[in-house]
Formats: C-alpha cells, structure tokens, sequence
C-alpha cells in the first residue's frame, strides 16, 4: 500500500520527542504513589480504625500553573505542527504511525500471521484511518490487563459526493455533502483546499495505488449571502440549507474550460477526465492528479473533503491557546500518542504488567459504527488476538479475565465554560481551559463514567501532581455523547470518559488552553504507568458471596485496606468465608 505522495514534516511529531525522552527516563519514580496525600477530605477518614478508606478519599484538583513550562511549549507547538499535517483521518493515521515508526514501533498487518514478544512495541492500521498501536509489558503474563487510551481521528467536515459535478450556471461548483454535527455556518467566507484519499489505476501499468492528496491551497470558497439580500439575518439567525447553500465554488465555468490554467499552462478540456469527467468536472480531476503526479483520467474514485488552509497556531495575548480545526478530536490522538511513546521506553516496560495501547477510531462523529468505528470490532479483535499470541497453549477463559482486568480512557474534548453564555453550563460543573483534563459524567450512560472508574483516573491525575475537573451537563439539556459508552459495551472493559476543555467545538475554527496539551500527556502517561497497581487495591467484584478478600474490605469503616500502606499478602489473599 502506498501511504501517500509526499512525506509528513517531521517536526509534527520530534519537536516534543526530546522533552518526553528526557522526561521519560524518571517517570516511574517521580509519579510514585506517596505515603502522604496531597489533599484529602478528612470527613472520610475512618478514625475507629485510623486507617483512609480505598473507596472513600476525595481528590482535589491542584490549581493550574499560570506560567507554562518548557515541557508545555514544546507539547502546544508540537501539537500545532501534528494539527498542520493531518487535515483528514488518514493524514492524522499517518501521522501518527510514522512517528510509531521512528519510536522503535513494528508495524503489524492484520492478514498476517503475528509473533509478539515480551517487551514489543507493535501497530498497525484499519482502512488507513484508524490506527492500534501497543507495548507488551516484560512481566506480562496470561490474563492481565489492557490499559487503553481511546480517540477518535474523524471531524466533522463537507466531504465530496460520489458524483460532484453541477450542471449549468456560470461557476464551476462541487456537490458536497455534511459529514458529523458542524457549525456549518463557520465554513462559509473560508479558503478552502480538498484533501483525503484517492485510488489511482495506473493507464500505463494497470497497476492500483491508494493514495493521501492534500491540496494546500485555496481552490474553492463557500460565499456568504450579502445583508443586503438577507436583512434579517443577524436578528434571526443564518439557517443554513446544506443542500442549497453548501456547494462551494471551484472557478467560473469561463475560466475553467475555454482559459489556460494559471499555474501549469495547461488547457482543461472534457477528455482529460476520461469517463470520469462525466462524474466529477475535469478542473476538479486536473487539480488531483497534478498533485499525485498522475493523470486525470488514471483516477478511478476517492474519499476527499474540504479543508480549511488556515494553518494552526499558538496565540492569545499569553501565547496561551491553541487556534485550529480538528482539536476534537486530534488533540486527544496527539496526547494519547505521546503517553504511550512516553509509558513505552525499555526502561518502563522491562518489569511492567499488562499491555499499553492506544486506539485512534474512525467516525465516531457519525456514530463510530463501520469496520473501523469503536463500535465494530477492533477492539475485540486487538485484545483476544494479542492475548492469544502472547500466551503459551490454551488459557481458560483468556479473553474474559484480559477483558475484565482492562481500562480505557475515553479521550475526547470537552466543553469550557463559554463567558459569553455561562447560562448554558450547570454552574457547579464548569470546566476552565488551562484546569486539566475533565471527567465527563451523565447519569442516563450518554457518558460510560462511574464511581469507580472516576475515582481511579481522578486518584492518578491527583498522584501525578496534575490537576483534574468535572463536567455535567444542565438537567435541562440534553447531553452528547462518545466512544465511551460504545467501548465499554462492546466489550465489557472499564471505562471513563475524559477530554481537554475547549471552546468552539465543532466549528471549522476551534481554540483550546495550550497548557492541557501537557496536562493530558502527563496524566495519560500516569495512568499507563500506575493503573494496574492501584487497580489491585480496590475491589469491587468477587466477595459478596463465599469469595472476599477479606469480608470487611468493602466496609469503608472497617476497611483494612489502604492505599498508603501496601501490604502484598493481604491484598492478595482470598478466603472462603465459613
């Protein structure tokens, strides 16, 4: 498979390479879990017992810092410069594979057979928009846990029907047709390019190629209607119809068939699109395959969308914020990515349990069901078929006991509290950006957060020394939703549902705090790192009938196990009660 025709600039990815090895080296000592808390709410400790309940300690977030740190900038730049390459959910796949690549990651292929070794670092890719990318632990052993990170590498967006030509009229225009929940009236006035896929059948060899196209350029322009002809379009509101006002424009239909292409001096006539210029005009062809190099008429079909050229950036009077498209969801696929290269040096796999992944979906914002989506089957497939090839002959129950042992975090933006409409947020759950990653709660499961699950990514984020926020949405509204509740019912695993705050979710144009890029990082990081020793400290299944460890250990009153005074034995021991 070709991958594309231009390679990515590195620097979307190594500018942060050298903080996170730097950082790397000493994450396991300097996350550890100490014998003193930061904060804690002394209303539940248990004084009869003198000991702090493992079910009952409330973490508080630590407030943000008001200067970055080196750490931070590198992160808010390196993240401008991954936004920058990947414009399209293959572009964001490539991405991030490459930089997996130079990591030390193998690149698997699910067709073949797979040989998995204590220690490897391992991906591979699904319909080249959704990437599974995974370290071994080298002290795994049969049954033990996945520590997932999901995202999603799909926004909202136009994207190009089957058939883009229109006929008549004076402008060369192409059909388009909406792709998620978009504010598309933020698409209208914007300098668009086209980027996406397109399978190329070579006239010469016969030879099919899968190629990635980015047109870079502002090639087409979706044109706001004047006031003078929609006065009361600033007292009511624009209503956009996508059918009829979403066509943007490519060139006059003058200058597109009888004028020499300004660039390449090159006449555009019907033939140069063979048969398929009766689907798609031959400007729209002549544009592609100059771009891959090939002829028009060489291509047989495609999955392209309209971009926005504006590149990304830092800005704010603070250099502050993060200005670009796609944060939702590509922010949470930056981060995650980094935590697993971070979590997944020889150093910190060498004595780790358990397997550390990352899964980067597609389409999640159309509902995440296709071979690709969280709600298919990757997620199944990746943990029976790495558990399997990871363990000696036959284990009973494997794919159940890996399962249940697991955790994902569920990695997509959240919603900031917006200062010009704070009656729209429950005042007591308003996220700030720069305030660190947020959990996401919802009582009718639009959100797969629990008590359980909350506490442990909260309890890390606290350890970590990072700070943490809680979102809900008002009783009188409704609430979105994510992969989460999706993953966790597809495969039983537990999950929580988390993302960095943001502003303008949605929009072509979207802004989110430079300092939660870091945050996130950090946070994800711990949480690969430090999971599964404090998942062994809270029980929730397995003693209300004759199997406990031991009978009070859900009593938070009498509870004998704590979190700051380990003890192996008793944490490990189970008795059958007389």
């Amino acid at each position: 498979m070709v991958w594309g025709f231009a390679s990515i600039d590195d620097r979307s990815i190594d500018r942060s390479i050298g903080a996170d090895r730097a950082r790397a080296s000493n994450l396991a000592t300097s996350i550890e879990f100490p014998r003193e808390r930061r904060s804690i709410d002394r209303s539940i400790v248990d004084r009869g017992a003198g000991r702090r309940s493992s079910v009952g300690i409330v973490a508080r977030a630590s407030s943000a810092s008001t200067m970055p740190t080196e750490t931070a900038r590198t992160h808010a730049r390196g993240l401008v410069d991954y936004l920058n390459d990947a414009w399209t959910a293959y572009h964001a796949t490539r991405a991030t594979c490459e930089a997996l690549a130079r990591r030390g990651f193998v690149e698997l292929d699910e067709r073949a057979t797979w040989s998995l070794a204590r220690g490897g670092k391992y991906f591979y890719t699904r319909n080249a928009s959704a990437v599974v990318a995974f370290a071994v632990g080298g002290g795994y052993e049969p049954g033990d846990g996945f520590v997932i990170v999901g995202a999603h590498t799909d926004s909202p967006c136009p994207k190009l029907k089957p058939n883009t030509r229109v006929e008549g009229g004076d402008e060369v225009r192409v059909r388009v047709q909406p792709y998620g929940g978009g504010l598309w009236h933020t698409w209208f006035d914007r300098d668009l390019g086209i980027a996406g896929r397109v399978v190329v059948k070579s006239s010469h060899t016969g030879e099919i190629l899968h190629r990635l196209v980015r047109i870079d350029r502002a090639v087409c322009r979706i044109p706001t209607l004047a006031i003078h002809l929609d006065r009361n379009v600033n007292s009511e509101g624009m209503k956009v119809n996508f059918q009829q006002h979403m066509a943007p424009i490519l060139a006059t239909r003058a200058k597109a068939e009888a004028k020499d292409d300004d660039e390449g001096g090159e006449k555009t006539t019907a033939s140069d699109g063979k048969g398929s210029s009766e689907r798609h005009h031959p400007l729209l062809l002549t544009l592609l395959a100059k771009e891959l190099g090939c002829a028009p008429g060489d291509i047989v079909d495609f999955d392209l969308q309209l971009c926005d050229t504006q590149p990304s950036a830092i800005g704010g009077a603070q250099n502050e914020f993060i200005y670009s498209g796609r944060l939702d969801n590509l922010a949470s696929c930056y981060t995650s990515l980094h935590a697993l290269m971070n979590a997944s040096t020889d150093e910190a796999l060498a004595d780790a349990r358990g397997v550390r992944m990352i899964m980067h979906f597609d389409h999640e914002e159309v509902g995440s069901e296709s071979s690709s989506g969280a709600a298919g089957a990757m997620t199944t497939d990746a943990v029976k078929r790495i558990a399997a090839a990871l363990s000696q002959g036959s284990v009973e129950g494997l794919d159940e006991r890996t399962r249940r042992a697991s955790f994902c975090v569920s990695s997509d933006m959240a919603h900031a509290l917006h200062p010009n409409y704070a009656d729209r947020h429950e005042p007591a759950h308003a996220p700030k950006m720069h305030g660190g990653l947020v959990i996401k709660h919802n009582a009718n499961q639009r959100y797969a957060t629990d008590a359980v699950t909350a506490f442990m990514f909260r309890e890390i984020g606290e350890r970590a020394g990072v700070p943490v926020q809680e979102f809900v949405v008002r009783s009188d509204t409704g609430c979105g939703s994510t992969i989460g509740p999706i993953f966790s019912t597809r495969t039983g695993i537990r999950t929580v549902d988390v993302g960095a705050a943001q502003l303008s979710m949605h929009s072509i144009r979207e802004v989110c705090g430079a300092d939660d890029i870091d945050h996130a990082v950090k946070h994800l990081t711990a949480v690969y790192l430090h999971f599964i020793d404090l998942d062994r400290t809270l029980i929730v299944d397995g003693a209300i009938g004759t199997l406990c460890r031991p009978c009070d250990v859900f009593e938070s009153a009498t509870s004998k196990l704590s979190l700051d005074v380990r003890d192996d034995a008793a944490d490990d021991a189970r008795t059958y009660a007389e």
